[in-house]
């Protein structure tokens, strides 16, 4: 009983032995590896805008009181004194980023019924003309680092029945009509 009592106790040494030799031997023979890097990504900048003061007026329409051009906004203020009046405005956008982007979308506000009797508002791009409604889908491109022309005009129209024609408040000479548009972008991808 004593002898096996000391085989027990040998074969549990040896079998610990064993353990701890093997445990030294895997972490001599393993490695971690790693992997260290550095990657430089240039920006790729969405950067759609108007070429800024570079408005100009067709010739034959009357001259703005005001008229702005902002990075993201062209507004004006005309007095369109008779039938056959209009004021036209042309413009640049240009795409001064590193991605391609589309035309999506070219949203104006809709005259009323009576303004659409005396009044004409349409916006051009790249020769495709937009009237009082919003054009939807569009997907114009507009390539990194091109520029489209823009045309904005309102016209002054004899309605046919001259009872149409715009009465002004007591007090005022002209009728206040304000128009709005805007030129709706998205990132043009590529789809493998």
């Amino acid at each position: 009983m004593k002898n096996n009592k000391k085989k027990e106790r040998s074969i549990i040494i040896l079998l610990i032995v064993a353990v701890v030799l093997m445990t030294v031997g895997f972490a001599a023979y393993s490695q971690t590896l790693n992997i260290n890097g550095t990657a430089k990504v240039k920006g790729s900048p969405w950067d759609v805008r108007y070429i800024k003061d570079q408005i100009t007026t067709t010739n034959g329409s009357v001259a703005a009181e005001a008229s702005e051009l902002t990075d993201t906004q062209f507004s004006f203020t005309v007095k369109l004194e008779k039938p056959g009046d209009f004021y036209e405005a042309k413009f640049k956008v240009k795409n001064y980023g590193t991605i391609d982007a589309l035309l999506d979308q070219v949203v104006m506000s809709t005259l009323t019924t009576e303004q659409a009797k005396y009044l004409d508002y349409t916006v051009t791009y790249d020769s495709d003309t937009y009237t009082q409604s919003s054009a939807t889908g569009l997907k114009k491109d507009l390539a990194s680092k091109a520029e489209k022309e823009v045309i904005v005009k309102v016209t002054y129209k004899q309605p046919e029945n001259a009872n149409e024609l715009p009465k002004a408040a007591e007090g005022n000479e002209y009728v206040d009509v304000t128009v709005t548009g805007s030129l709706n972008y998205i990132e043009k991808t590529t789809t493998p």
